[in-house]
């Protein structure tokens, strides 16, 4: 089973074109100082196809090559925008532009983000955001990343009335935080730029997650295999180690669901759930099932688990060793469901599938009957998460 799909012929990188050839990476050599802007021609995500010459009347064009997933980019979300707020009177541009081709991400690489780098999912995020400037997509052919060689998410480009290019680098030194901090380069250049002086500090280095080009699609190729390989296992819980995970006493967030093979919504939900551990597998983070079928279709239930490849991952798998747990995966044993509900939540009402969020110390943080919504489900960890970070 594949959860998102997945392309597996790499393409090379060349200027100008990407062609099906082989997965060897090519160097990518950002623009010199001084150099004209490449010309363009994308997609947005309000429907439109914008160029470089629809830019022509600004006296300074700000090119910011960004994503969704990578947590400096989203950190720099704000200062886009206020980019574009402060400076548009001024007669400067601020347009963004994700040259990440989605397909070439491991699912634990959108482990910070709610959504992936897709056009579909950019234009939420743009939505969400209140983007007032272009978000411009370049994933498909990559054409325009490789011609400014923007190597990582964000890399800012600023070019004069006369396209030549003043600036390239980092917003500023704060990395990962929302925060103003540090030198604020971009807008030092943009002022000496749109004041006809010297920028005076033109080439910082930038930093982010790296640019996902093309040739990256065979290592999530192999991570899908890998992943396909790992063995799934099923134990027996009753009401006494029900307790013991509801009371979570690791340090770890525990998302657990309720479900059954016979539960039509339960089946349907089942691949978000599998995706989810995936896609979170660098945080802090595990996801334990438990199943409410009768223990005379342990079988099925196995079976079930193995089609729908809900293994524990090597980190979980070490949780478990640690915590002497057999597994992640768990078929309730007991006779009384209303045991294993008033062991984990006594807010369920018995109604199948059911899902919990449980943070480090028992308290159930989020809950949800019915079959969940994969991105509310997703929003609700990000957002734990970064409740638990001081930015």
């Amino acid at each position: 089973m594949h959860l998102r799909p997945l392309f597996i012929a790499p393409l090379l990188l060349a200027v100008g074109a990407l062609t099906s050839v082989t997965a060897k990476p090519v160097p990518v050599k950002t623009l010199e100082l001084g150099a004209s802007a490449p010309d363009f021609t994308l997609p947005g995500v309000d429907g439109k196809n914008h160029s470089l010459k629809d830019f022509s009347g600004a006296k300074a064009l700000v090119l910011i090559f960004t994503c969704n997933h990578c947590p400096d980019a989203r950190a720099a979300r704000g200062k886009m925008i206020a980019l574009h707020k402060d400076y548009q009177d001024k007669g400067a541009a601020v347009v963004a532009i994700s040259g990440n081709d989605n397909t070439a991400l491991r699912l634990a690489e959108f482990s910070f983000s709610v959504y992936e780098d897709s056009f579909e999912d950019m234009k939420t995020v743009a939505k969400e955001e209140g983007y007032q400037f272009p978000y411009l997509y370049d994933g498909e052919t990559q054409k325009t990343t490789l011609a400014y060689g923007a190597v990582a998410t964000p890399h800012v480009f600023i070019f004069d009335a006369e396209r030549k290019l003043r600036y390239h680098g980092r917003f500023d030194d704060a990395r990962r935080s929302r925060k103003n901090i540090g030198t604020p380069y971009v807008r030092e250049a943009l002022d000496a730029v749109l004041a006809g002086e010297e920028v005076k500090t033109p080439v910082t280095r930038a930093h982010g997650c790296s640019t996902k080009w093309s040739w990256k699609r065979e290592s999530v190729a192999k991570d899908n295999e890998r992943w396909s390989n790992l063995p799934v296992t099923l134990a027996d819980l009753d009401a006494d180690a029900a307790k013991s995970l509801a009371a979570n006493k690791s340090d770890k967030l525990r998302v657990i669901n309720f479900w059954s093979t016979t539960c039509g919504p339960c089946v349907a939900e089942f691949p978000d759930l599998v995706n989810i551990a995936r896609r979170y597998d660098m945080r802090p983070m595990e996801v334990i099932t438990i199943s409410t079928d009768p223990m005379s279709d342990r079988a099925k239930v196995v079976k079930f688990l193995e089609d729908k490849e809900a293994a524990a991952s090597p980190r979980v798998a070490k949780t478990l060793k640690k915590e002497g747990r057999p597994s992640n995966n768990y078929i309730y044993s007991g006779e009384n469901v209303d045991h294993l509900a008033e062991a984990i939540d006594a807010e369920w009402n018995g109604a199948l599938p059911h899902t919990v969020i449980i943070a480090p110390g028992g308290k159930v943080v989020w809950r949800h009957n019915g079959k969940f919504d994969p991105i509310e489900l997703r929003r609700q960890i990000i957002t734990y998460f970064e409740s638990q970070t001081k930015d």
